[in-house]
Formats: C-alpha cells, structure tokens, sequence
C-alpha cells in the first residue's frame, strides 16, 4: 500500500511551479486530500480553474487556504488533520532579497519556523522543506537566508525527534528549468520579441533539473529520511553561454548581449561543501548528508592528534556532469514548458 494512500498533503507555496507538479504526479493517486496554502487568491483561482480543466475527475481533492507563513496562525489553521507537509514557500529572487533583505528572513527563516512549530503542534508526520544551492557558501541575503533557514530546520529536527514528532528533512538543488522567474522563459521572450538575450557571464555555470526531477528529489527525501537529513540530487550543468546556444538552437538566433553579473550572482553554484561530504552518503542518483548531532557538551569530543574537517573538494556546477550545446538541448527538451512553447511556436 502506498504512504499516500487516505493522506493529507500540505504545500506551503502551493501555487508555485513546484506545487503545479506535484498535483499533476499526485492527484490520479490514492492520496485523500492536497491542500494548497498560498497568501495570492488570484493564482489560487486560476489553480482552481485549471485544475477542473485538467483533472475533473480528481479537482475536488485539492482544498485551497489564503495565508502567509509569516503569519503562524494562518499556517496553525490550515495544518489539521495534515499528515505531511511539503515546504516549497520562500522568496526567491536574487536581486529583490538583495535590495529587501529582512523580507528574505521573515519569509525564508522565520516563515520556515511558523510551519515546523505548527507541524509539530498538529502531530504531523513528516514534513520535507525545499532549499537551494545558493544556501551552500552564501554570498547574497537569498542564499544566506536560506542557510539560515537549514539550520532552523535541523535544529527543530532535533527537537521533534526527542518528542516524537515529525521526521523533519531539506532537500537542496539547483536552478530548477523553466520555473516561476527562471532564466529559460526569458530567453524565449526575448526571442519571441526578436531583441537579443540578456547573458550575464557565458563561463558562469548552473545546475540543471527540471521539475519532475525536484519533485522526485522531494518524494526520495520523504521515503528515506532520518531526522534532520538533508538530500541532494547528483545533477547536470551547462554554462550560461551553452545553455543560451540551446535555447537559441530551438527558437531561434536572435544575438546575445551580455550584460554582466547581477547582484550577489555567484561564478558557479555549490550543492554540497567540503565539511557535508565528511557526512554524506552516496545513494545512487542521491547524496544524503547526516545531521550534525553533536549536543552542546563538546568536552567529550576533544581528541588528540589531527581532526578532519572538510574533504577534498566541495559538489559544484564546475565539477559535475557539464553538458555541450546538444545536452543542453536534450534536457531542456524534457520540461514542459519548453514543450508547449515549441507547440505555440509551430503554430504561429
């Protein structure tokens, strides 16, 4: 019998491009109920809409609530009854958390709190938080407050393990393809107005997945975690420069400017540091990385002799799997919205 079978699913950030995935992988299950807590009624409708169009036969599963994980009422209210809770809200824009970096905390940090507190209240079962890269040696509020938002969520790990609440994990990827605000949908813009696309660095190098692959991420943390686990995905990369030759090779050549870095943007991106990999546990398509578990009786962990801290090398988009132009193809190919776009396209 499927974990799913008669269970109530909470998405915070339902509305997003993670939750639109996650219904259409879920809804033709035997889950009983996913609910869809988002603080935006106009997406929530044009959800609700399209999901009669898409799923009438499974649309009465989904039950919508208008609220904000800054509000830790609205959040309480809408955790009854929940078995499991995916948590997918944050901000996420480089450049705005640069500019509104307290936005970042009270939504990423303390919005993550007000979920795992009403989680454990509400004795739900298992809760999987979504986190980035950028969290990985944070150089911009985003990725920093994100690392702050892993920490919250291992120390509250801790916590409901010796209450025997709910087994709390993170998962941490890379650029999600074609995702709300993502680099893909853009280009093609650009190229459907016949202007140039904007290149911020052409040697600048990113991970790639597509949803269906976070979705899976999330679904392997859920089916494998212990307390306060935090998983990665082994994933492909490309240059900026290739991934805009790949989009351009599909739409259309319309020339390129490169504009240079934005605030905080990084050379390459990190999923896993030097000081995870002592913890970290290869499996398969997946690394799992361990909770630090040490109490904060450090007496007894003083040793003699030399003490490893970090390994060799950190998981980067520089050392991974980096796809030429072709790759690059192939894998956008693979995202739906890229899909229906070259649909749109030939129908012009």
């Amino acid at each position: 019998m499927s974990s799913y079978n008669g269970a109530t699913l909470l998405i915070t950030g339902g509305t997003g491009s993670f939750g639109s995935t996650v219904l259409k992988h879920f809804l033709p299950t035997d889950i009983y109920q996913i609910r869809i807590f988002s603080r935006d009624e106009k997406k929530q409708d044009d959800m609700r809409h399209d999901l009669q169009a898409k799923f009438p036969d499974y649309a009465n599963k989904v039950k919508f609530y208008i609220g904000d994980v800054r509000d830790p009422r609205s959040i309480a209210d809408a955790m009854p009854g929940v078995d499991y809770v995916w948590h997918a809200a944050a901000l996420k824009q480089v450049p705005s958390c640069e500019f509104f970096p307290m936005q970042a905390v009270k939504t990423n940090v303390e919005g993550t709190d007000n979920v795992l507190h009403a989680a454990i209240d509400a004795g739900v079962k298992n809760v999987v938080c979504l986190s980035t890269d950028k969290a990985a040696y944070p150089i911009n509020a985003m990725g920093i407050s994100k690392a702050m938002m892993e920490h919250v969520i291992f120390a509250n790990a801790r916590v409901s393990a010796e209450r025997g609440g709910p087994i709390i994990s993170v998962t941490r990827y890379g650029n999600v393809m074609c995702s709300r605000g993502s680099v893909i949908p853009l280009f093609i813009d650009q190229i459907h107005a016949g202007t140039p696309i904007t290149i911020t660095d052409p040697a600048m190098t990113r991970f790639l997945m597509n949803l269906d692959e976070a979705v899976d991420l999330v679904k392997f943390a859920f089916e494998n975690a212990n307390p306060g686990d935090l998983f990665i995905q082994k994933a492909d990369a490309s240059t900026i420069g290739d991934l805009a030759k790949g989009v351009q090779q599909l739409f259309g050549d319309t020339g390129t400017n490169i504009i240079g870095t934005r605030h905080g943007e990084k050379l390459y991106e990190t999923l896993m540091t030097r000081e995870e990999s002592l913890r970290a546990e290869d499996m398969g398509n997946y690394f799992r990385v361990a909770a630090d578990n040490r109490d904060l009786n450090y007496d007894k962990y003083f040793v003699k002799g030399q003490v490893q801290t970090e390994a060799d090398e950190s998981y980067t988009s520089h050392n991974t799997n980096l796809l030429d132009v072709d790759g690059v193809v192939k894998k956008i190919l693979t995202t739906e919205y890229v899909q229906e776009e070259l649909n749109g396209l030939r129908h012009r």
